[in-house]
């Protein structure tokens, strides 16, 4: 067995929609889409699209992670079966989703403080400006690219593609 030393994507406690506290270490070496969601935003059918991604790709080592967030709006204020319902029943969302978090602020989640740090946006700043922001992050756990809210997920295609076929060329992260 090979010791994998700690990595903050995949050290970082999660709780999972349904309860379940764990880390993201079962997606070490998978190819990650990761976007903060919600369901009563005007952006919210992107989940169609993301899950269209989720399916294209499963079979090549990708998966899409869904991590509900409110602090846009008001735009997720639904409980964890209330979100799991919404996405089961108005998309067929089968993507890994995950209990609501905060994207921005003193409470940001580890996972979210990781990608937000190895990706600023526009002008070198680290927040999140809205919801379906989106992180590509490479086998390795590199975060690749960053998505802004309005990108749409077939446009993005195209990078997820690269990474999974292994032509992206993975930049070592500014943090460890």
């Amino acid at each position: 067995m090979t010791f994998a030393p700690p990595h903050p994507l995949y050290s970082a406690p999660v709780l999972s929609l349904d309860g379940k506290q764990g880390t993201l270490d079962g997606f070490r070496g998978s190819v990650l889409l990761i976007v903060n969601v919600a369901s009563e935003c005007g952006l919210t059918p992107q989940y169609a699209g993301l899950e269209a991604l989720h399916r294209r790709f499963a079979d090549r080592g990708f998966a899409v992670l869904g991590f509900p967030c409110n602090q846009f709006g008001a735009q997720e204020p639904g409980t964890s079966d209330e979100i799991r319902q919404f996405c089961t029943h108005q998309y067929d969302v089968t993507f890994p989703l995950f209990a609501k978090v905060e994207v921005n602020g003193p409470d940001t989640h580890p996972v979210w403080q990781y990608l937000k740090r190895a990706r600023p946006g526009i002008l070198g700043t680290e927040a999140i400006k809205w919801n379906f922001t989106k992180f590509l992050v490479g086998r390795s756990g590199t975060v690749l690219k960053r998505f802004a809210p309005t990108d749409e997920p077939d446009a993005i295609a195209r990078d997820i593609e690269a990474a999974v076929g292994g032509a992206a060329v993975e930049v070592p992260d500014a943090v460890p």
